[in-house]
């Protein structure tokens, strides 16, 4: 039988390190730029992704234009352990140039698949290599010279085959849930706008009265302006940030305990469990200011999150937050949780975080900026009922949310298994079985 070998990247793969930048030169030729951000956020590069207009030389579109099969990576990135995020071009797209901050590999395809390739490089061992060999102090790179040298496991050309395929369906499933996530989220969008410029009547219907115009937006009549202490729960710390590194560092996380909510944690409307950092149960003792309950309000505080925000659900109760979540702890007896998380995604409040976030030194929010933000306030009862309004599109968020989530874990576990050999793939069949010991 065949076997896998272990072999150094250029010794399968062209890499190029690209220096186009997004600049636009009359004296050069148009053409459309794949960014760092396009790979950072993509798995596949395609047609339909918004790409920008830029220019190059003929040298530079000769040597970096992108073409089907090629395989790009993020090779720069302000922390290490963030680099090296790969993504696999789908299909041939006209005039697209790989540009500046990513490597362009290009793969013999008599030696490797591109996708499999792709994978590979997404594996958390590779992170691990990219990060020990990522170069800098403020900004991190990876050169030509680490990039060559990356281990890339590659299996028989038919099994490399069946691994795509079996991962390729994975990724469809995860596509369309997305799609379905996304076609739920413009239903509630819609929906937010006219229960935050409108109101809801006690009989359940919009109210028909024009709305309040404020400095920040349009009010429903009857609303007004306040903070968000108002809706906290008096007995506790109100607004609260993680602690700093200095009380939660690296060398107090252990393989299980007491789970960590992070910044990546923290999505939109939902907690995303998974993947946590724990720390022991006596070292969480010592943090307990900062454990979460059911129903308190996670805010996202830096970096292009700024601003996103969720309800802890009972996964996340008595977890601990770290330093770039911001905890909101809500009076049930005063507030509608819904409501509230609704409120900071509504456009009143958002305005009002964009403003503020990059006042600091660094992109972000603090607790005092959150404690005078101009929040819309109502009674708790017609906050109750906007809550039961946004309900059901919520939930149905929530639950897709979480299918996404198996489904990536499941894929997590496939690439663990099918990327390294541990599974011996069928060729020919849908079946995989264990390798023998």
């Amino acid at each position: 039988m065949r076997e896998w070998r272990t072999v150094p990247l250029a010794q399968v793969a062209d890499i190029r390190v690209s220096n186009v930048d997004k600049k636009f030169v009359v004296a050069e030729t148009p053409v459309s730029l794949c960014n760092y951000m396009d790979v950072y956020a993509n798995e596949y590069i395609c047609s339909d992704l918004p790409f920008m207009s830029a220019s190059a030389t003929e040298a530079e579109i000769a040597r970096f234009k992108i073409q089907r099969g090629d395989v790009l990576i993020t090779k720069d990135s302000e922390t290490p352990d963030d680099i090296g995020i790969p993504a696999v071009v789908s299909e041939d797209i006209q005039n697209l140039v790989c540009g500046y901050h990513l490597a362009l590999i290009r793969p013999n395809q008599d030696e490797v698949d591109p996708v499999f390739l792709c994978k590979q490089l997404a594996r958390p061992e590779t992170a691990c290599y990219f990060g020990r060999y990522a170069a800098g102090s403020t900004r991190y790179g990876l050169s030509i010279r680490a990039l060559a040298r990356t281990p890339t496991a590659l299996a028989p050309m038919d099994q490399q085959r069946k691994i795509v395929a079996i991962l390729t369906s994975l990724d469809t499933a995860i596509e369309k849930t997305e799609a379905l996530i996304e076609k739920h989220q413009q239903i509630k969008a819609g929906l937010m706008h006219d229960l935050f410029t409108r109101g809801v009547l006690p009989d359940g219907q919009l109210r028909q009265s024009e709305a309040v115009t404020t400095p920040y937006g349009d009010l429903p009549s009857g609303w007004r302006l306040g903070s968000i202490l108002e809706l906290t729960d008096p007995s506790r710390q109100p607004i609260l940030t993680g602690p700093f590194g200095a009380d939660l560092g690296q060398a107090d996380f252990v393989d299980d305990g007491v789970p960590v909510l992070r910044i990546g944690n923290v999505q939109q409307g939902f907690i995303d469990s998974t993947s946590l950092l724990f720390v022991s149960r006596s070292k969480a003792a010592t943090l307990s200011r900062y454990r979460i309950r059911q129903g308190d309000l996670l805010f996202a505080r830096q970096g292009a999150t700024t601003g996103r925000n969720a309800l802890a659900d009972e996964v996340a109760e008595g977890s601990l937050i770290n330093y770039h979540i911001i905890r909101v702890a809500l009076d049930h007896a005063r507030c509608a949780p819904l409501f509230v998380e609704a409120a900071f995604a509504a456009d009143i409040v958002k305005r009002q975080i964009e403003r503020d976030k990059g006042r600091g030194t660094r992109e972000g929010i603090n607790t005092a900026q959150i404690k005078f933000l101009a929040f819309p306030l109502t009674d708790v009862d017609e906050q109750r009922r906007i809550a039961e309004a946004l309900g059901a599109q919520a939930g149905a968020i929530r639950n897709l949310k979480i299918r996404r989530g198996k489904l990536k874990m499941e894929k997590a576990g496939l690439m663990q298994s099918l990327l390294t050999g541990g599974v011996t793939v069928r060729t020919g069949t849908a079946m995989t079985e264990t390798a023998s010991a």
